[in-house]
Order: C-alpha cells, then structure tokens, then sequence
C-alpha cells in the first residue's frame, strides 16, 4: 500500500464499492481497490474482510478453489 494514507480507510471503501456493487469475487475486489487507494497487497485485503467478517458487515464465501465470493451481510431490522 501507499505511504500516503488515502482518504477513505480500506474497510470504509470496502463497504462502499459492496453497497453499489451487492457482491463480487475476491479478484474483481481488489482490482477496484487498486483503483480507489493504490498499490494494494491480498494479504491487506484479505486481514480487512477478516475484521469486516468478525464485526458481521461481510460475509465472505467460497466458491472454488481460489476464489471467494465477497457479499454485504443482510441486515436485519
């Protein structure tokens, strides 16, 4: 990554590429996040959707080898 901050946080710009999007691969994730902040290693993206998984806004899923589905957690009233 950069060593200059973007001005959005990754897990906010995460949220927010999924709100317009509903959900995508992995791949296609990160491609649109290079364009958003820059140099952007899997290994960043892969520790953000963790922590976005743990506070329940993601939900990440396996489709086959190598690739994951990344979708916005439903919420619920």
């Amino acid at each position: 990554m950069n060593k200059v901050w973007t001005p959005t946080p990754l897990p906010t710009a995460i949220i927010e590429i999924l709100e317009k999007k509903k959900s995508m691969i992995d791949k296609e994730l990160l491609k649109e996040l290079e364009g958003r902040c820059g140099k952007l290693s899997l290994r960043e993206l892969n520790n953000a959707l963790m922590k976005l998984e743990i506070l329940g806004k993601v939900r990440v899923s396996k489709l086959v080898k190598g690739r994951r589905m990344v979708e916005l957690a439903s919420r619920r009233p």
